[in-house]
């Protein structure tokens, strides 16, 4: 029993397909590609420098908000970008929010199983733990809000500029940019985080054709991490 309501709400949010296509004039298409491109560079140069800047230093905040600043404003300037909606296991209609949280916290769930051999892992483990150290030597809600920020344009840029400015393989290609988006930051695990979450909420974007969706998730793993993960990780200290 369990088992089929779980395979009918995960074939609800991110298999069977609510949107339409909406076709866009060519002239908005290269306006998404030039826009996704230089936004894509300059966002992945932004994001390794301010990962890269020491924990504590009130520079990490400006500069976090900087990245979201740079994938608010190439999200936007692309074209038009849409809420969506989900398609519920029972057919019915609704705005993706709680599918959204749902699938946000079973990819919590899968990394913080994760995490526990991570701990172990000392190779894997410092450049992680280097990342929490922004919340440990900082202000924890202050980061939990630039994360809100962050996920939320980073879902406005990826999962509606980019999945809309690609003609073909709009899964994979966004997914790909995403994670390429992190590689500067020299933290392996976050590039992984990257495919794993692209995969899923670009998926999400397909089914119900906006972002809403995939901004609850992201925000749910997100948050999620920030505040579970450092315990986890103490396991293996």
């Amino acid at each position: 029993m369990i088992g089929g309501e779980l395979r009918a709400f995960l074939t609800a949010a991110l298999v069977t397909r609510n949107s339409t296509i909406r076709p866009e004039s060519p002239a908005v298409v290269r306006r998404r590609r030039l826009v996704v491109a230089l936004a894509v560079i300059a966002g992945a140069a932004a994001l390794g420098l301010t990962l890269a800047i020491r924990p504590g230093d009130p520079l990490f905040y400006a500069g976090s908000v900087a990245v979201a600043a740079i994938w608010g404003i190439g999200a936007f300037s692309s074209g038009p970008l849409y809420l969506g909606r989900a398609r519920t296991r029972t057919g019915g209609l609704s705005l993706g929010i709680l599918q959204g949280f749902l699938l946000g916290l079973i990819v919590v769930g899968v990394f913080l199983a994760g995490a526990v051999v991570v701990a172990q892992i000392p190779l894997l483990r410092g450049p992680v733990e280097g990342l929490l150290d922004h919340a440990r030597y900082g202000s924890v809600w202050i980061v939990a809000l630039i994360t809100v920020l962050n996920g939320v344009a980073e879902e406005l840029f990826f999962r509606g500029a980019v999945y809309a400015a690609l003609e073909r393989y709009k899964l994979i290609g966004s997914t790909a940019l995403y994670a390429a988006s992190t590689l500067f930051t020299g933290v392996p695990l976050l590039t992984f985080a990257a495919v794993f979450l692209g995969l899923l909420t670009a998926a999400q974007r397909g089914v119900t054709g906006g972002v809403l969706g995939p901004i609850t998730s992201h925000l749910t793993f997100s948050l999620g991490m920030l505040f579970l993960l450092p315990p986890i990780l103490t396991l293996g200290g």
